[in-house]
C-alpha cells in the first residue's frame, strides 16, 4: 500500500500534461492528493486527469496559460474552491523558448521567455498566497541547473536568466512567507527525459557564438544519461510532505552530478 504522505492535501501543478510534471501528479495522487492541473495543453492534461482517477484518485484539469496573470488567478481560485483549501503549489509549466546570440535575438523572444517563466512564476507564487496562509504549506518552483551552476549552453541567455531569477525569487518569498509557515523551495533539473525540447528555437546564427567545449564522456556520471521524470517527481512529493518540513529557501540539484561537470 503506498504511503499516504499528502493524504487530505490539495495541490496545483502547472504544465501538469507532459515529462516533470506529469510525473509529480502520478506521485502526489498515489500519495493522497488531490490535484489540479493549470495546464494550455488540456489534451495532454486530460489523459493525466483520467489516470489519475483510474488508480482511484482525483484530479481536476483547468485550462491556463501562466504567461496570462487573469487566467492564473482565475484558476488558482477555481482549484482553492473545488476543495476548500489549498496546500501545495507547483510552479513547473516552462519553456525553454529562442536560443540565439544576445546580438541578434529580438526582444519580443526574450519577453516570451520571461512572461512564461518568470513571470508565470510570480504569478502563480502571487494568487496562491492568500489560500496557502490558511494552513500552512509547501510551494515549489521547478529552475534548472542553467543558470545557476551551468553558463556553458550558448544561446540560453533568456532561459538561464528566467531559471536563476526564479531561485532568487524563491529566497525572497521562503523569507517572507515563513511566518505563515508556507515554506518554498526551487528544484534544479539537469538533463531529463522529457518534451520540453519541443518548445526550442534554436537561431541560425547560434553557431558564430558558439564555444568548443569538450566535455568527457557521460555528461551525467551518476547513471551515464538524462534522468527521469519520475526522479524528479520523488524529490518534488519529498519537499511537498511534511517529510521536509525545516526545509525552506533551498535550491536543490536533481542531476545526478551533471552540472559538476559542466558548470
Amino acid at each position: 500500500m503506498a504511503d499516504k504522505k499528502l493524504e487530505g492535501k490539495v495541490a496545483i501543478v502547472s504544465g501538469g500534461g507532459s515529462g516533470i510534471g506529469r510525473a509529480s501528479v502520478l506521485a502526489f495522487a498515489r500519495s493522497g492528493a488531490k490535484i489540479a492541473m493549470l495546464d494550455r495543453t488540456v489534451g495532454h492534461a486530460e489523459k493525466v486527469r483520467r489516470q489519475v482517477e483510474a488508480e482511484g484518485g482525483e484530479a481536476l484539469v483547468i485550462e491556463c496559460d501562466i504567461s496570462e496573470p487573469h487566467q492564473v488567478e482565475e484558476a488558482v481560485k477555481q482549484a482553492a474552491a473545488k476543495w476548500g483549501r489549498l496546500d501545495i503549489v507547483f510552479a513547473n509549466a516552462g519553456i525553454n523558448g529562442a536560443m540565439a546570440p544576445i546580438e541578434t535575438m529580438d526582444i519580443e523572444s526574450w519577453d516570451q521567455t520571461m512572461h512564461i517563466n518568470l513571470r508565470g512564476t510570480f504569478a502563480t507564487v502571487k494568487y496562491a498566497i492568500p489560500f496557502l496562509k490558511k494552513n500552512g504549506g509547501s510551494i515549489l518552483i521547478n529552475s534548472s541547473i542553467n543558470g545557476n551552476r551551468v553558463f556553458s549552453n550558448i544561446g540560453f541567455s533568456a532561459y538561464s536568466t528566467t531559471k536563476a531569477g526564479q531561485v532568487a525569487f524563491m529566497k525572497m518569498a521562503a523569507l517572507e512567507l515563513a511566518q505563515y509557515k508556507i515554506r518554498v523551495n526551487a528544484i534544479c533539473p539537469g538533463a531529463i527525459t522529457t518534451n520540453i525540447d519541443d518548445n526550442t528555437y534554436p537561431s541560425e546564427d547560434l553557431k558564430e557564438v558558439q564555444i568548443a567545449v569538450e566535455f568527457p564522456d557521460g555528461g551525467e556520471p551518476l547513471e551515464r544519461g538524462p534522468g527521469r521524470p519520475d526522479q524528479v517527481a520523488r524529490l518534488a512529493l519529498f519537499l511537498a510532505s511534511d517529510d521536509s518540513g525545516h526545509i525552506t529557501g533551498t535550491e536543490i540539484y536533481c542531476d545526478g552530478a551533471e552540472s559538476l561537470l559542466h558548470g
